[in-house]
């Protein structure tokens, strides 16, 4: 009797145990159908405004209703950016959970990495009236080796992040360095966490601190800092109360390089064509807009572009014209670009240059061969021009001619364009140290916004405006600095 009630009260327990076990899966199913359903209300409200900025200013300029054309490309040119940077979140968040991320290690100047990354970020604490702050000690390595673009995202994420959550008062950037460990700390006046979403705010798709509309963002800063931080082999720790503050320290090694390394080559001008004998070029890609948008792009440099929207059509141009290169789209539709590419290596051989074009990534639905495809190499879309021109080049061993840059004076005391009326000629100066300040770290955006300050001033700023504005569209930094200097002797 004694035996069969035991065994009774373990099947009871065992049972009420898988009940248990069942109901914490259902939570946890709940919470994380949850957290998706507000990711994607997340994820489509920052889409929709950066996309509603592109389609407004697009059918302005197609009206012809644009009155500043070049304000409008800008707008729709940083609205593309925020759009690409919310997609390079996602795969960021894709590539650390399939293991697939690599970092690069190069050697970057410390100091001016760091000027950069506070210029970078200014204005926006500007824009709360928030201050902005740098602490750093006065001997700092001046190189050291980090992946810039991956610890840039990390400090970014944070101080943004920071500032977001912070109505007045202060965000503090603090970094130390001893013995290769550097110590960046995060550290704002801000609302503050509480202790049970301490661990929580560095999910994914995971947001606190209010209601999702008040504070934008989709809720993948933390969880891809925290994933940056770790496959850095640093850590990064959190200390915050709600109502308080937060504090946020990042350790990581940063080696510093036994010899400094030699300067970067200056900047080349822009490409007008190529020497050598004329090259042939067939697109193939199931987008007519992107079509257009090559084709437009490579026929002003003097290639002969011939463009297909499907697979068949795409092979039928390469044997008519015995192309130098194909640009070749991975989903063409219902086709897979990867078979196209090994009939195009099948019929051609070697000789033909093809690069493959897609927005999926190596890590697509349509996976290339396990051979690796018959394709020379691979560009992610949205690419910039620059980086295609890179790869042509390299693919068909081309030597670019490029624009030689026009040699400009520097700006003089005294010229028509600086000379300004004396009621608005000390704020002008004001804004014009800004602007030398800002082209010595490069900050092109910012220099934008004072350019803009300077032309809102008063109509007889127009001129000079317009000036700094040719100056800086043509990266003619020298002249803009020139510029700046003079207004401020006018003015003096």
């Amino acid at each position: 009797m004694a035996g069969r009630l035991s065994t009774w009260l373990r099947g009871e327990g065992e049972a009420e145990a898988s009940l248990a076990s069942l109901r914490a899966a259902k939570d946890a199913a709940e919470a994380a159908n949850e957290a998706k359903t507000r990711f994607l209300a997340s994820v489509a409200h920052e889409i929709r405004s950066p996309l509603n900025a592109i389609y407004g200013y697009a059918q302005l300029l197609e009206r012809g209703d644009g009155k500043d054309v070049l304000g409008a490309a800008r707008v729709i040119r940083r609205s593309a950016e925020h759009l690409a940077h919310l997609v390079e979140g996602l795969l960021d968040i894709s590539q650390v959970e399939g293991g697939a991320m690599t970092l690069s290690r190069e050697a970057i100047r410390f100091p001016e990495f760091l000027e950069q990354l506070i210029a970078m970020l200014e204005l926006q604490a500007q824009s709360k009236g928030l201050a902005l702050v740098l602490e750093r000690p006065e001997r700092l390595p001046e190189y050291v080796h980090a992946d810039p673009k991956r610890l840039r995202q990390v400090l970014i994420n944070l101080v943004a992040n920071a500032i977001k959550f912070t109505d007045h008062g202060s965000v503090t950037l603090k970094v130390d360095y001893r013995n290769e460990l550097a110590t960046f700390a995060v550290i704002d006046t801000g609302i503050g966490i509480a202790p049970e979403d301490a661990q929580r705010i560095f999910a994914p798709f995971e947001r606190v601190g209010g209601p999702a509309g008040e504070r934008p963002g989709v809720g993948l800063g933390l969880a891809i800092t925290q994933a940056l931080v770790h496959i850095m082999g640093g850590e990064i720790r959190l200390e915050s109360a709600p109502g308080e503050g937060s504090r946020f320290t990042v350790r990581l090694m940063l080696s510093q390089p036994l010899t400094p390394p030699s300067e970067p080559a200056p900047e080349a001008g822009a490409v007008t064509g190529y020497l050598g004998r004329e090259r042939w070029v067939v697109l193939i890609d199931d987008d007519a807009a992107h079509l257009a948008m090559v084709k437009g792009f490579l026929e002003p440099l003097g290639f002969q572009v011939r463009t297909a929207c499907d697979a068949a059509s795409g092979l039928a141009i390469a044997a008519q014209v015995q192309p130098d290169l194909v640009l070749c789209d991975v989903m063409l539709g219902s086709e897979n670009g990867w078979d196209v590419a090994a009939q195009l290596r099948a019929r051609h051989g070697a000789a033909l240059k093809i690069v493959m074009l897609s927005g999926e990534g190596l890590g697509s639905t349509v996976p290339p061969p396990a051979s690796g495809g018959a394709s020379d190499t691979f560009i992610m879309k949205p690419f910039a021009f620059t980086d295609l021109l890179d790869v042509i080049a390299d693919q068909l061993g081309m030597e670019w001619v490029r624009a030689a840059g026009e040699p400009r004076l520097p700006a003089k005391a005294g010229d028509a364009a600086t000379a300004l009326p004396r009621i608005i000629a000390p704020v002008a100066a004001a804004h014009c140290a800004e602007i030398e300040r800002l082209v010595r770290i490069g900050h092109v955006r910012a220099i934008e916004a004072e350019i803009d300050a300077i032309a809102a001033l008063a109509p007889e700023a127009a001129p000079l405006a317009e000036r700094m504005r040719s100056a800086l569209d043509s990266f003619d930094l020298k002249a803009l600095a020139g510029l700046a200097k003079a207004v401020q002797t006018d003015a003096a």
